[in-house]
């Protein structure tokens, strides 16, 4: 078995190290190079995000659309094999060497995903971003550490807590979709999701794209 390379490191928004491994023309980021965040070959689930999240907000013309988080890429290319061409796709990475990574070690990955006029990139924390949002987007998918249970970044409760899930309702328009991944099922945040106003539903899917690997847990909310 080839041995995995390590390609670079990033500092985690919390302290820790992000850090990039390729094996061949696989690709890996783990937390302090133990805990694995993401794998460029376990992508279905990522994908599955936004293809649920565009499919419950129906054909919606121009749909504003903001991804939290870029990491691999995944949900940002589901986004715009669905997406029409009038669509604005904003993603929202904390993780500066991240969105470096994209074009640099892992472009055969990314291919010309970010070259698209639809995609705009911008760097920053996109907890602050919702909460000066308001009605500005028709989607808000959130692919942030590994969900409402996060373990990079203890004030992700800032986005998935009530107040995080208010400010994500008011910076929605009306019938906008949440949609949130997450490793693992949790029926606290599904009440969470009840209370601040969304009439959400719960999807189990497959990590990987061949109906393989973990199930992890996605959550499309309409408000």
């Amino acid at each position: 078995m080839l041995p995995w390379i390590h390609l670079a490191t990033a500092t985690a928004p919390q302290g820790g190290l992000l850090r990039l491994l390729r094996r061949g023309d696989e690709f890996s980021i783990r937390l302090d190079g133990g805990n694995e965040l993401m794998n460029s070959r376990l992508s279905g689930s990522e994908e599955a995000l936004a293809s649920l999240a565009l499919d419950r907000l129906g054909g919606r013309p121009a749909p504003r659309v903001l991804i939290g988080g870029l990491g691999m890429g995944f949900t940002l290319r589901a986004a715009q094999s669905v997406a029409p061409p009038d669509a604005r796709l904003i993603v929202c990475e904390i993780v500066p060497e991240l969105v470096q990574w994209a074009g640099q070690h892992m472009a055969a990955v990314f291919g010309n995903c970010l070259s698209d006029p639809r995609v705009e990139v911008r760097t920053g924390d996109v907890g602050r971003m919702i909460e000066q949002a308001s009605g500005a987007f028709d989607a808000i998918l959130l692919d942030v550490d590994n969900g409402p249970d996060g373990l990079t970044r203890p004030d992700n409760d800032g986005l998935y807590g009530m107040a995080g899930l208010r400010s994500a309702h008011r910076a929605l328009a009306p019938g906008g979709v949440l949609a949130v991944w997450s490793a693992a099922p949790d029926q606290a945040f599904s009440r969470r999701l009840a209370g601040s106003g969304f009439d959400a539903r719960t999807h189990a899917v497959r990590a990987g794209r061949s109906r393989r690997g973990a199930r992890h847990t996605i959550w499309t909310a309409v408000r």
